[in-house]
């Protein structure tokens, strides 16, 4: 069974990172990481309440065995080794914080350290930064990572396929996400079919 972490930052488009998790875990085991400051946005934008009591409502939430959650501060968790194998690491949505932080190595918190785990072991990265107009240090920060190797996937939705709904345009951009990582999924109608 594949093995992957997934962060949700305090950025909008918490909705994404769901979605992400909901299809992960058909599949494979999710290591989980939410930053303190997405629980708020989460809330206001889904109606999902993890504010107190996280981890229980998190599990009761998804009901799976293959779920493990962390809190931001708790840097002694597993996701924190290189010894702790993966087969990557997605974060979505990512924040210009985040980004910044991955960026430079600072690693703060769980996820940044996460993350500099996975690329100093040169596992899969994706990043889906969730802001606009990207500034010039955006920009620079994205291309600093995209040369080592990270995928740099915006949420940007297409319309080729015609949405109705706001679901639809949120499976379109978890299913390319998802394409990025080359992990199967039949969330939107492709190109041609």
């Amino acid at each position: 069974m594949k093995k992957y972490i997934l962060a949700i930052t305090g950025a909008s488009g918490s909705i994404f990172g769901i979605r992400v998790l909901e299809e992960l875990l058909k599949t494979a085991e999710v290591h989980l990481i939410i930053s303190s400051g997405a629980f708020q946005i989460i809330k206001d934008e889904t109606g999902i309440d993890w504010t107190t009591g996280t981890e229980d409502r998190i599990r009761r939430h998804f009901d799976t065995e293959r779920l493990f959650f962390y809190e931001d501060a708790r840097m002694e968790s597993p996701v924190a080794s290189g010894s702790f194998k993966t087969d990557g690491m997605l974060v979505v949505p990512c924040s210009m914080k985040t980004l910044s932080g991955i960026a430079n190595g600072y690693a703060n918190n769980l996820i940044e350290r996460a993350v500099d785990v996975v690329i100093k072991e040169g596992r899969p990265l994706l990043l889906s930064p969730r802001e606009m107009p990207f500034s010039a240090i955006h920009l620079e920060n994205m291309l600093k990572l995209a040369r080592l190797g990270v995928k740099i996937a915006p949420p940007i939705p297409a319309f080729y396929h015609k949405p109705e709904r706001i679901d639809d345009i949120v499976n379109f951009i978890v299913g390319k996400i998802l394409d990025s990582f080359d992990i199967e999924n039949g969330l939107f109608k492709r190109w041609g079919s």
